[in-house]
């Protein structure tokens, strides 16, 4: 901490790191912390809004995906299956595209949205 002029304090990036990081103890009181630095609880949440601005860069810099498991779905019992025709098989997935990117395949059906599926596709091909 620096004293300037009219008793203004300046205090360092590290003096502020330390200070925030004491805010996210358990059971830390921000406004306890602040009284023990001679601070209002209000400039030490403004460190921390500022402290959370500039770790978002560095958080988004990350996949906005996580990794899905995609397991086959238990069979049901054949007796209380009714049989289906392959006519309504047909039906059903009339409109389907499926894509396949590197190994990773992609049903989009009918009423999928452009843009969502856009994006989506961006994501496999940037993995790749």
């Amino acid at each position: 901490m620096i004293n300037g002029a009219g008793g203004r304090r300046h205090w360092s990036l590290d003096d502020k790191g330390r200070i925030v990081a004491e805010t996210l103890e358990p059971n830390a009181i921000i406004s306890e912390v602040a009284r023990r630095y001679g601070l209002r609880p209000q400039q030490v949440f403004a460190w921390r809004r500022e402290a959370r601005k500039q770790a978002a860069p560095v958080q988004q810099e990350s996949p906005a995906f996580v990794p899905a498991v995609v397991t086959a779905p238990p069979p049901e019992p054949a007796a209380t299956r009714p049989a289906q025709p392959q006519k309504r098989k047909a039906t059903r997935d009339a409109g389907l595209i499926e894509l396949e990117i590197d190994g990773i395949a992609m049903r989009v059906g009918s009423g999928a949205d452009a843009r969502t599926v856009a994006a989506v596709i961006r994501a496999l091909k940037a993995t790749s």
